[in-house]
C-alpha cells in the first residue's frame, strides 16, 4: 500500500516542479504562446489535484499506527498545492493586465517590468518557504522515528526485566531443589551407616552366642 503512495508522491513531485517552472515563465511570454502556457498549467493543476485525491485515499488504507507520517506529508503537499494555485493566480492577474493593456493600446512596459520583478521575488520566497517546510517535515518524521525507537527500547527493556525475574525465580527454585537433594542424600547415607552398624552387631552377637554354646559343652 505504501508503495502506491510513494509512486503517486513521485509523480506529484515531478508534476509540481514542472508547474512551478511554467508559472515562472508566464510573465515572460507573449500572445498565443502565453495563452497556451496558461491552458497547460490549468490542465497540470487539475492533474495534481487528482494525484492528491489518490494519495489521500491511499493514506486512509494505511494502518493507524503507521498513518501519522503519511498524514504529515499529505498536509505538506496540500500546502504546496495551495501555494502553486496562488502563484498561478498571480501570474494570471499579470496576464489579464497585459491583455487589457494590449486592448487599450497601452504598452505598460514599466508596470510589466515591476510586476515581473515582484513575481520573481515571490517565486524566490516560495522556494525558500518550501525548503523550510521540507526541513520541518524531515524533522517531524525524524521525531516520529525517534519516538518509535524509544517505544521499542522500552518494550525491549520490559522483556529483559521479565527475563531477569524469571531467571531469579529459576535460581531460587534450583536452590530449593539443591537443598532438598542434599537432605535426601544425607538421610540415605545415615540409613546405610545404621544398617552397617546393625549388621555388624548382629554378626558379633551371633558369633558370641555360638562361642559360648561351644564352650558350654
Amino acid at each position: 500500500m505504501s508503495s502506491d503512495f510513494e509512486s503517486y508522491e513521485q509523480d506529484f513531485a515531478v508534476l509540481t516542479a514542472d508547474i512551478t517552472g511554467r508559472i515562472g515563465r508566464v510573465p515572460k511570454l507573449l500572445g498565443d504562446e502565453k495563452k497556451q502556457m496558461v491552458a497547460n498549467i490549468e490542465k497540470q493543476l487539475e492533474e495534481a489535484r487528482e494525484l492528491l485525491e489518490q494519495m489521500e485515499l491511499e493514506v486512509r488504507e494505511i494502518p493507524p499506527q503507521s498513518r501519522g507520517m503519511y498524514s504529515s506529508r499529505m498536509r505538506s503537499y496540500k500546502q504546496e498545492m495551495g501555494k502553486l494555485e496562488a502563484d498561478f493566480k498571480r501570474s494570471r492577474i499579470a496576464y489579464s493586465d497585459e491583455v487589457r493593456n494590449e486592448l487599450l493600446g497601452d504598452d505598460g512596459n514599466s508596470s510589466e517590468n515591476q510586476r515581473a520583478h515582484l513575481l520573481d521575488n515571490t517565486e524566490r520566497l516560495e522556494r525558500s518557504s518550501r525548503r523550510l517546510e521540507a526541513g520541518y517535515q524531515i524533522a517531524v518524521e525524524t521525531e516520529q522515528i525517534g519516538q518509535e525507537m524509544l517505544e521499542n527500547l522500552s518494550h525491549d527493556r520490559e522483556k529483559i526485566q521479565r527475563a531477569r525475574e524469571r531467571l531469579r525465580e529459576t535460581d531460587a527454585n534450583l536452590g530449593k531443589s539443591s537443598r532438598i537433594l542434599t537432605g535426601m542424600l544425607r538421610r540415605i547415607i545415615q540409613n546405610r551407616i545404621l544398617i552397617v552398624v546393625l549388621a555388624v552387631f548382629i554378626i558379633l552377637t551371633t558369633a558370641a552366642a555360638i562361642f559360648f554354646s561351644v564352650q558350654g559343652r
